[in-house]
């Protein structure tokens, strides 16, 4: 059954979406106090002594927990990168990270996908004028964009995930631009958490902004142009009719 069939409400397949709105605000006030760096500094011993014993288990609760984080857009995901490097190293840190954000982007990609994406890429595809031609525009380049939007530190996480459910791209290319995408990053973070014991002993806090100094920025802004190549040449080429 389709989510226009008159027996189906239309606010049924939104629900998804619904929820997710409605704990990502309730999560902002009661959250925000506790998925913090202090909190990880002062659970540090704690959270060493449950992976040592627990290994696999803090592996799944772990990754699980990131899940969350993401689908439901809650405040932390930067202490839960920091976190799985501190636990479990630069590798496989960042491998449990990008695992758990990916699959965290797939569920939000699909609540907005089921809840409006499908029924907005309709009307864009059956429409005419401007609005057609951005869809066609994300159609011809899908890739690219996606692993652009991926790659640009500035482009908030959430609109990544929600932007390329309401054009109507699918599932896989999503799952996969995701998960190659955010490796770049995800290492960047992973590694400052993996050296978060030097940091604790010091009394410190880590160093949050390292991904746009210039050694760690310019390389990523170099994989930024090559994924935008191909736009750049189907544009220059169509303004030369090629």
């Amino acid at each position: 059954m389709t989510d226009s069939s008159p027996d189906k409400p239309v606010w049924i397949s939104r629900l998804p979406l619904i929820a997710i709105g409605v704990v990502a605000v309730i999560g902002a006030f009661t959250l925000r106090d506790y998925l913090t760096f202090e909190t990880l500094a002062d659970n540090r011993e704690t959270l060493i002594g449950f992976r040592d014993a627990n290994y696999a288990l803090t592996v799944g609760v772990f990754i699980a927990v990131y899940i969350l984080i993401v689908a439901f857009s809650l405040p932390g995901a930067t202490i839960a990168t920091l976190t799985g490097g501190f636990l479990f190293a630069t590798f496989p840190g960042a491998l449990f990270n990008v695992t758990g954000a990916t699959l965290g982007a797939i569920a939000i990609f699909m609540a907005a996908r089921w809840g409006l994406g499908e029924r907005l890429a309709a009307k864009m595809e059956s429409g005419q004028g401007a609005v057609k031609k951005i869809k066609d525009g994300i159609d011809e380049n899908q890739w690219s964009m996606l692993f652009l939007i991926r790659l640009v530190p500035a482009v908030p996480f959430f609109v990544a995930n929600l932007v390329p459910a309401l054009v109507g791209v699918s599932l896989f290319r999503f799952a996969v631009s995701t998960f190659i995408g955010i490796i770049p990053g995800a290492v960047v973070y992973t590694s400052v958490g993996a050296g978060l014991g030097a940091v604790f002993a010091r009394g410190e806090t880590p160093n949050l902004g390292v991904i746009f100094e210039p050694h760690i920025l310019l390389p990523i802004l170099g994989l930024c142009i090559l994924a935008a190549s191909p736009i750049v040449l189907k544009a220059v080429r169509g303004k030369k009719g090629i």
